[in-house]
């Protein structure tokens, strides 16, 4: 072998580095995480413990399959408008229109889907502009949907140009939309959702057989789409883990590996198993995982991603280092207003109708609750997309729970806002014990 071909030192080291970290290596790193405060999903799995045990002994129906799938359904569009949450929040900043611009993507889809009837707003455009048919469900949608990035494209360019804070601005935008919802369904009062590829987002469960050419076979959908998960996600980890391993980053134990991709295996079993005992997986369920996926691979794969958690640990030296601080910032609240919207037709599919009291009551609480709950900080760096699904499933099993032993709406929002107040307490004393440890 030539001198040439031959590793030099620097390469040497990177290879005994990325071959260096044992599993008792792996163990020492997080141990020394944890005395740093650094929890993880260690609070939240005990909290999602505790509930199940405790409304469970209270009402032995929280545990049924058929409330179980109840469960995925309810959370879907919270977590669906959770996400766009999580991105804003890693900015360190806050969105307060989430409610009612969700509510005017879900008002002008199922305006747009009954046509020029001339009775709201959105029909007498349509009129004047000499349409005469209803909109096809994907048109509806497409244009909802635009119109609410374009909400969030305003209200980020009024916050970036006038260096407003994005809590006046989106107040303003709360006030502003919630009118707008009001003028688009007019004196209708309430919109019924008539197509059915839009009530089937919430209302459709995957068959437990298969149907092929009129043919019935004894082939349960749920279970292909579940080993389908599990490949996937194995799939990304053994690559993730190879190519750190090839550019000489220190890699997580092959053990840590397996065990994390048999537990995906064991939730996801576990799931399909359950919802197999009533209707079947939800549609809306697996509509939810890609979204999380998707997004959960932009925040932490991408350049985008990067810029977003080096913006909202310190915009300052984000910006000294060349990042375009504005257009990051107003695309982040464009992606809040999308999700936004995606999360009210969500919402309006389950209810089947939209209606005047459409992105009202504790929508934008419990949307902006669920990603602190579920880890992701209000001071902006620090969080997860995943926390929107763990912060919107303690939420909704509250909830849920509360509402089988008939509890009031007072007692759900009291016990909502001690939840809330438990995460931000444990995220405070998180940031200090790490900024004790030097890691802040």
């Amino acid at each position: 072998m030539s001198e040439t071909e031959l590793p030099t030192p620097v390469e040497r080291s990177m290879m005994q580095q990325a071959q260096s970290q044992s599993l008792a290596d792996y163990a020492r790193a997080y141990g020394r995480r944890l005395r740093s405060g650094d929890l993880g999903a260690i609070p939240i799995i005990l909290g999602l413990v505790v509930i199940t045990v405790i409304f469970q002994n209270l009402n032995e129906n929280f545990l049924t399959p058929r409330n179980m799938v109840n469960l995925i359904v309810q959370m879907a569009g919270i977590t669906v408008i959770a996400i766009g949450v999580v991105f804003v929040l890693l900015l360190g900043e806050i969105d307060l229109s989430i409610g009612y611009v969700s509510a005017v993507a879900a008002v002008l889809v199922a305006l747009l889907l009954r046509g020029p009837t001339g009775i709201s707003g959105v029909g007498r455009l349509m009129e004047r502009l000499g349409i005469t048919e209803p909109f096809n469900w994907w048109m509806a949608v497409g244009m909802a949907l635009l119109l609410v990035a374009l909400i969030g494209m305003v209200q980020g360019l009024i916050i970036t140009r006038f260096q407003l804070p994005s809590f006046v601005v989106t107040l303003a935008g709360l006030l502003v939309w919630n009118g707008v919802v009001l003028i688009l369904i007019g004196a209708g009062g309430t919109v019924i959702i008539q197509d059915q590829v839009i009530v089937n987002i919430a209302n459709y469960f995957l068959p437990k057989e298969l149907v092929v050419n009129d043919a019935t076979l004894p082939v349960n959908t749920s279970w292909l789409v579940g080993l389908t998960i599990v490949v996937i996600f194995a799939a990304g980890r053994v690559s993730r883990w190879a190519s750190r391993r090839k550019r000489g980053v220190s890699t997580t134990p092959v053990v840590i590996i397996v065990l994390e991709i048999f537990l995906v295996t064991l939730v996801t079993t576990v799931i399909i198993y359950i919802c197999n005992l009533d209707r079947g997986v939800p549609l809306v369920g697996i509509i939810m995982l890609i979204l999380l996926t998707f997004f959960s691979f932009l925040a932490t794969r991408t350049r985008f991603g990067r810029y977003v958690y080096a913006i909202g640990g310190n915009m300052e030296a984000a910006r000294r280092a060349g990042i375009n601080v504005t257009r990051m910032r107003v695309t982040v609240f464009m992606l809040s207003s999308l999700m936004a919207g995606m999360g009210g037709i969500v919402l309006a599919s389950r209810l089947r109708s939209v209606d005047t009291a459409a992105g009202g009551g504790d929508l934008l609480l419990i949307s902006i609750a669920a990603p602190v709950i579920g880890g992701t900080s209000l001071f902006g760096g620090r969080g997860r997309v995943i926390s929107a699904l763990l912060g919107a499933l303690v939420i909704a099993g509250v909830n849920n729970g509360m509402g089988l032993l008939g509890l009031s709406a007072g007692v759900k929002f009291v016990v909502t806002g001690l939840v809330l107040l438990a995460a931000v307490l444990v995220d405070a004393i998180s940031r200090r014990g790490r900024a004790q440890s030097g890691l802040a």
